[in-house]
């Protein structure tokens, strides 16, 4: 991804608070982030879904346009972690065979939330 590394740990109320002056928000009880791309663009994305990926986990976001709709089918992944006091931090994956595994497992995830969907069953 083009993005550079992205921090989503600071306080919702005050992003100076981790010192990282990112600008980035997240929201998680509402299941939303803000992302502050290099170009200082801010994009509000939906969370669909946090998983693991050989003992590491990984972060799908939706962008959202200013409607809260996605038109373009994009998806962003990136890696996800906890700071030591459980603020969720956000980083690109820069390996490609990493990213790879990571775009993979989350097609599976897709194709898996379908079957289930057309069964009328919930997702497993």
């Amino acid at each position: 991804m083009s993005e550079e590394f992205i921090n989503a740990s600071c306080s919702p109320s005050d992003c100076a608070s981790c010192g990282m002056e990112c600008g980035s928000r997240m929201d998680e009880g509402h299941n939303t982030i803000t992302l502050t791309l290099e170009d200082d663009t801010e994009v509000e994305c939906a969370i669909l879904t946090i998983y693991p990926v050989n003992k590491k986990d990984y972060i799908a976001l939706l962008p959202l346009d200013e409607n809260g709709q996605n038109q373009s089918g994009e998806v962003y992944l990136y890696s996800f972690s906890r700071t030591e006091s459980g603020d969720p931090m956000l980083s690109n994956i820069e390996d490609d065979q990493e990213y790879d595994a990571a775009a993979e497992a989350f097609q599976a995830i897709v194709e898996n939330a379908k079957r289930a969907e057309e069964k009328g069953q919930a997702p497993e």
